[in-house]
């Protein structure tokens, strides 16, 4: 692969996986608003977060092994279509039920456009191409809530919440038509999975018999509860606790995001001289810390929204150390299922963070309870790494990865 197709690659699969984050964020700044314009509550609005979340965890374990037998492009254009259909007919939902339905069918869409990119990604490169093409695709991630809010709340200034939807639809067709015309196949037919379900259940079982896998799955997913906690919770407590508008929460939001982006290209300099193990123990040990300062502030008030958004901006920049490494560990141990592991792996993040997205809300939507959720997730993956991923078992991938980010 030249260096040309391998920039036009890695463009490609930077905007399919940017398009969840955008899914997921772009309406944040709206959700004061949807409150009021379908007369519902704020728990109930955050629901519709945990829709996205759903379709986003269930679609993964569905499409990863589904794209391990037809191939990668069916699943990710039908997925993609999914999404434009849901986001047009969010446009025109009723009430709140229809819109966390609608969600959910977004969630699945996006889903296929995640798990085909980090299929995609395994397909073609392996060992330390993986680890490097994986740590920059990291930096779209990261790219992709900072633009969100700041996209939205621009919309939400000449349109309501539902432009911001209509606007999710015009970038899903985008997409489709990248995808349809510079997206290859990459798995060969000789490389497919099969067996049916029984072969699919027989991956699962594989990947869950894998200590290690498990362990950095459950690591990476319970960082992502931390950030999904702050990602639900964050507009309320902005915009009604401390008194920002939609503007000047993006603002806020966005420079979060700033931290979470630059933690993650810092790590490129960190593997040069530490091991991704010895990274990701360190960030969750230091996102447990900043966790239960921010625990302090928000119960005090010591310090007022300053203290605040610093210590958020803490844990963000832990988890931006801490998300590159343990997906990277994780994948770089299963390469003859890609999609299968891809999946698992999503569906465990989104999946848990479905479950932290309302955790917060149901004790109010104030900034204590987003507050301790954002610190008990960090703790709980700090705790799950050092007593259930061996650490033996990773030296081989540590050396990998180390020099791929040279």
């Amino acid at each position: 692969m030249t260096n040309r197709q391998r920039a036009q690659l890695v463009l490609v699969l930077g905007a399919l996986i940017a398009i969840g984050p955008l899914t997921i964020d772009m309406y944040l700044p709206a959700l004061p608003a949807i409150t009021a314009g379908l007369q519902t509550t704020e728990t109930a609005v955050q629901l519709t977060l945990t829709g996205t979340l759903v379709g986003l965890a269930l679609g993964q374990l569905l499409i990863g092994p589904l794209s391990d037998v037809v191939g990668r492009r069916v699943p990710l254009l039908a997925g993609l279509a999914a999404h434009i259909v849901a986001s047009v007919l969010c446009v025109f939902a009723p009430n709140i039920a229809v819109l966390g339905g609608l969600r959910v069918l977004q969630g699945l869409g996006v889903a296929a456009a995640t798990v085909v990119a980090t299929a995609v990604v395994r397909d073609l490169f392996s060992g330390a191409s993986f680890a490097r093409i994986f740590s920059r695709l990291m930096l779209v991630m990261g790219l992709a809530p900072i633009l969100a809010p700041t996209l939205g709340s621009g919309l939400l200034s000449w349109t309501d919440w539902r432009g911001v939807f209509a606007a999710l639809a015009v970038l899903g067709a985008l997409l489709i038509v990248v995808a349809a015309l510079r997206l290859p196949e990459t798995l060969p037919v000789a490389r497919r999975r099969h067996g049916g379900v029984r072969a699919t259940l027989r991956d699962y079982r594989g990947l869950v018999n894998d200590r290690a896998f498990v362990g950095l799955v459950l690591v990476a997913g319970l960082a992502m509860a931390a950030l999904f906690a702050y990602v639900s919770g964050s507009s309320f407590v902005l915009q009604q606790e401390y008194g920002l508008d939609e503007q000047q929460f993006g603002i806020a939001f966005g420079a979060g995001a700033v931290g979470l982006i630059g933690a993650t290209q810092f790590n490129v300099r960190l593997l040069r001289r530490y091991t991704p193990q010895q990274i990701l123990v360190s960030a969750l040990i230091a996102g447990t810390a900043a966790g239960l300062l921010l625990v302090m502030f928000a119960a005090t008030g010591i310090g007022g929204l300053g203290t605040l958004l610093a210590s958020l901006w803490l844990v963000l920049a832990a988890a931006g150390l801490a998300l590159p490494n343990a997906p990277a560990l994780a994948m770089s141990r299963h390469s003859e299922a890609a999609g299968t592991a891809a999946a698992l792996l999503g569906a465990v993040q989104f999946g848990i963070g479905a479950v932290s997205a309302p955790l917060a809300g149901l004790f109010g939507t104030g900034s204590v309870p987003m507050a301790i959720v954002i610190a008990g997730g960090m703790a709980a993956a700090l705790i799950v790494m050092v007593l259930v991923v061996p650490r033996a078992s990773l030296g081989t991938v540590d050396r990998d990865l180390a020099v791929a980010l040279h």
